[in-house]
Protein backbone atom coordinates (compact mmCIF):
# COMPACT_ATOMS: atom_id res chain seq x y z
CA UNK A 1 0.00 0.00 0.00
CA UNK A 2 1.42 3.31 -1.13
CA UNK A 3 1.64 5.79 2.26
CA UNK A 4 0.02 9.29 1.57
CA UNK A 5 2.77 11.84 1.13
CA UNK A 6 3.69 14.28 4.18
CA UNK A 7 4.79 17.33 3.45
CA UNK A 8 5.69 17.78 6.68
CA UNK A 9 7.50 14.55 7.17
CA UNK A 10 11.21 16.15 6.21
CA UNK A 11 10.77 19.43 8.11
CA UNK A 12 9.50 17.37 11.14
CA UNK A 13 12.27 15.14 11.06
CA UNK A 14 15.10 17.55 10.61
CA UNK A 15 14.11 19.09 13.92
CA UNK A 16 13.90 16.23 15.94
CA UNK A 17 16.78 14.91 18.07
CA UNK A 18 16.23 11.23 17.77
CA UNK A 19 16.60 11.09 13.77
CA UNK A 20 19.91 11.66 11.90
CA UNK A 21 20.27 12.10 8.04
CA UNK A 22 23.88 12.52 7.86
CA UNK A 23 24.83 8.92 9.36
CA UNK A 24 28.06 9.20 7.46
CA UNK A 25 29.52 11.86 9.95
CA UNK A 26 29.29 9.64 12.89
CA UNK A 27 30.75 6.31 11.70
CA UNK A 28 32.58 4.87 14.12
CA UNK A 29 31.30 7.08 17.00
CA UNK A 30 28.04 6.06 17.41
CA UNK A 31 28.59 4.99 20.87
CA UNK A 32 29.55 8.84 21.67
CA UNK A 33 25.86 9.42 20.20
CA UNK A 34 24.06 7.10 23.00
CA UNK A 35 26.80 8.11 25.66
CA UNK A 36 27.08 5.04 26.76
CA UNK A 37 29.33 1.87 25.44
CA UNK A 38 26.34 -0.52 25.15
CA UNK A 39 25.40 -3.24 22.44
CA UNK A 40 24.08 -1.28 19.67
CA UNK A 41 21.78 -3.10 17.38
CA UNK A 42 20.27 -2.18 14.29
CA UNK A 43 16.75 -2.65 11.96
CA UNK A 44 17.00 -2.16 8.65
CA UNK A 45 13.40 -0.89 7.01
CA UNK A 46 11.71 0.23 10.38
CA UNK A 47 8.91 1.69 8.85
CA UNK A 48 6.76 3.47 11.12
CA UNK A 49 8.84 2.46 14.01
CA UNK A 50 6.68 0.34 16.21
CA UNK A 51 9.45 -2.62 16.31
CA UNK A 52 12.58 -0.70 17.69
CA UNK A 53 10.37 1.42 19.88
CA UNK A 54 9.04 -1.69 21.62
CA UNK A 55 12.41 -3.06 21.38
CA UNK A 56 13.87 0.14 23.16
CA UNK A 57 11.19 0.06 25.78
CA UNK A 58 11.86 -3.04 26.92
CA UNK A 59 15.57 -3.52 26.76
CA UNK A 60 17.02 -0.19 28.21
CA UNK A 61 20.73 -1.66 28.84
CA UNK A 62 20.90 -1.63 24.98
CA UNK A 63 21.18 0.60 22.42
CA UNK A 64 18.80 0.78 19.24
CA UNK A 65 19.15 2.32 15.70
CA UNK A 66 16.41 2.20 12.91
CA UNK A 67 17.15 2.46 9.53
CA UNK A 68 14.83 3.83 6.91
CA UNK A 69 14.37 5.48 3.50
CA UNK A 70 10.48 6.42 3.26
CA UNK A 71 10.11 9.56 5.27
CA UNK A 72 6.69 9.46 4.59
CA UNK A 73 6.58 6.40 7.24
CA UNK A 74 9.61 7.62 9.30
CA UNK A 75 8.19 10.51 10.89
CA UNK A 76 5.56 8.13 12.45
CA UNK A 77 8.76 6.50 14.48
CA UNK A 78 10.34 10.01 14.94
CA UNK A 79 6.72 11.02 17.14
CA UNK A 80 6.65 7.59 18.67
CA UNK A 81 10.40 8.07 20.57
CA UNK A 82 9.58 11.57 21.15
CA UNK A 83 6.28 10.58 22.73
CA UNK A 84 8.16 8.26 24.48
CA UNK A 85 11.14 9.99 25.73
CA UNK A 86 13.42 7.06 25.02
CA UNK A 87 17.32 7.84 25.45
CA UNK A 88 18.53 4.39 23.81
CA UNK A 89 17.07 4.56 20.00
CA UNK A 90 17.93 6.70 17.65
CA UNK A 91 16.54 6.63 13.71
CA UNK A 92 18.55 7.14 10.49
CA UNK A 93 17.10 8.14 7.32
CA UNK A 94 18.97 6.25 4.58
CA UNK A 95 19.55 3.51 2.27
CA UNK A 96 21.04 -0.33 3.09
CA UNK A 97 23.41 -0.01 0.15
CA UNK A 98 24.96 3.18 2.30
CA UNK A 99 25.59 1.17 5.61
CA UNK A 100 29.78 0.91 4.73
CA UNK A 101 29.51 5.06 4.54
CA UNK A 102 27.34 5.04 8.26
CA UNK A 103 29.39 2.21 10.26
CA UNK A 104 32.92 0.90 11.00
CA UNK A 105 33.67 -3.02 11.19
CA UNK A 106 32.05 -4.33 14.44
CA UNK A 107 30.14 -2.00 15.28
CA UNK A 108 26.63 -3.60 15.34
CA UNK A 109 25.87 -6.43 17.66
CA UNK A 110 22.63 -7.95 16.14
CA UNK A 111 20.71 -7.04 12.78
CA UNK A 112 16.63 -7.45 12.41
CA UNK A 113 14.92 -7.26 9.17
CA UNK A 114 11.00 -6.92 9.47
CA UNK A 115 8.30 -8.01 6.70
CA UNK A 116 11.34 -6.58 3.93
CA UNK A 117 9.85 -6.03 0.65
CA UNK A 118 10.15 -9.00 -1.20
CA UNK A 119 10.84 -8.50 -4.58
CA UNK A 120 9.09 -11.00 -6.02
CA UNK A 121 10.22 -10.59 -10.01
CA UNK A 122 13.72 -12.64 -10.20
CA UNK A 123 15.55 -10.13 -12.01
CA UNK A 124 14.76 -8.00 -8.45
CA UNK A 125 16.44 -10.18 -6.29
CA UNK A 126 19.76 -8.75 -5.70
CA UNK A 127 17.69 -6.13 -3.89
CA UNK A 128 16.19 -8.25 -1.19
CA UNK A 129 17.51 -7.29 1.75
CA UNK A 130 18.66 -10.64 2.91
CA UNK A 131 20.29 -11.50 -0.37
CA UNK A 132 24.33 -11.89 -0.74
CA UNK A 133 24.69 -8.62 -2.12
CA UNK A 134 23.28 -6.96 1.59
CA UNK A 135 24.81 -10.16 3.71
CA UNK A 136 28.50 -8.83 3.32
CA UNK A 137 27.57 -5.69 3.78
CA UNK A 138 25.91 -6.73 7.37
CA UNK A 139 28.89 -9.05 8.07
CA UNK A 140 31.04 -6.37 7.58
CA UNK A 141 29.69 -3.99 10.01
CA UNK A 142 28.95 -6.73 12.84
CA UNK A 143 30.91 -8.13 15.69
CA UNK A 144 32.02 -11.55 14.68
CA UNK A 145 29.12 -13.75 15.42
CA UNK A 146 26.44 -11.16 15.71
CA UNK A 147 22.90 -12.24 14.96
CA UNK A 148 20.73 -11.71 12.33
CA UNK A 149 16.65 -11.69 13.07
CA UNK A 150 14.23 -12.06 10.12
CA UNK A 151 9.96 -11.76 9.96
CA UNK A 152 8.25 -11.90 7.38
CA UNK A 153 4.89 -13.04 5.38
CA UNK A 154 5.70 -14.05 1.99
CA UNK A 155 6.83 -17.20 2.43
CA UNK A 156 8.69 -17.73 -0.94
CA UNK A 157 10.75 -14.28 0.46
CA UNK A 158 11.26 -16.54 3.47
CA UNK A 159 12.12 -19.80 1.52
CA UNK A 160 15.02 -17.93 -0.35
CA UNK A 161 16.45 -16.03 2.09
CA UNK A 162 17.10 -18.68 4.11
CA UNK A 163 19.37 -20.17 1.40
CA UNK A 164 21.07 -17.09 0.73
CA UNK A 165 21.62 -17.40 4.72
CA UNK A 166 23.10 -20.75 4.47
CA UNK A 167 25.00 -20.30 1.52
CA UNK A 168 26.33 -17.18 3.04
CA UNK A 169 27.81 -20.07 5.45
CA UNK A 170 25.91 -18.60 8.11
CA UNK A 171 24.58 -20.99 11.38
CA UNK A 172 20.71 -21.08 11.08
CA UNK A 173 19.89 -20.76 15.01
CA UNK A 174 15.95 -20.73 14.94
CA UNK A 175 13.47 -21.71 12.29
CA UNK A 176 9.58 -21.31 12.92
CA UNK A 177 7.27 -20.84 10.26
CA UNK A 178 4.17 -19.82 12.61
CA UNK A 179 5.57 -17.45 14.84
CA UNK A 180 2.81 -17.36 17.92
CA UNK A 181 2.03 -13.74 19.16
CA UNK A 182 3.76 -14.35 22.31
CA UNK A 183 7.16 -15.15 20.68
CA UNK A 184 6.73 -11.35 18.55
CA UNK A 185 6.62 -8.28 18.71
CA UNK A 186 3.19 -7.51 17.32
CA UNK A 187 3.22 -4.23 14.56
CA UNK A 188 0.39 -2.56 13.11
CA UNK A 189 1.91 -3.97 10.08
CA UNK A 190 1.82 -7.66 11.42
CA UNK A 191 -1.75 -7.32 12.70
CA UNK A 192 -2.72 -6.86 9.45
CA UNK A 193 -2.07 -10.66 8.35
CA UNK A 194 -2.21 -11.90 11.71
CA UNK A 195 -6.07 -10.68 11.18
CA UNK A 196 -6.19 -12.52 8.02
CA UNK A 197 -5.24 -15.47 9.61
CA UNK A 198 -1.63 -15.48 7.54
CA UNK A 199 1.63 -17.34 9.12
CA UNK A 200 4.29 -15.56 10.22
CA UNK A 201 7.64 -16.77 9.53
CA UNK A 202 10.69 -16.15 11.04
CA UNK A 203 14.32 -16.96 11.72
CA UNK A 204 17.45 -16.12 13.52
CA UNK A 205 20.90 -16.84 12.56
CA UNK A 206 24.18 -15.92 13.26
CA UNK A 207 27.46 -14.95 11.03
CA UNK A 208 30.89 -17.02 11.30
Amino acid sequence: MRLRHKPHAIPKMQESDYIIFEAKDHKGKWQEIFKNENEIELEIGAGKGDFIVNKAERNPDINYLALEMNTNAFVSACEKIEEEELTNVFGIVGKAEELLDMFEDNEISKIYLNFSTPWPKKRHNKRRLSHENFLKLYEKICKPEAELELKTDNEEFFDASLLYIEDFDMKILEVDRNLSEENSIVTEYERKFRNKNMPIFYLKAKFN
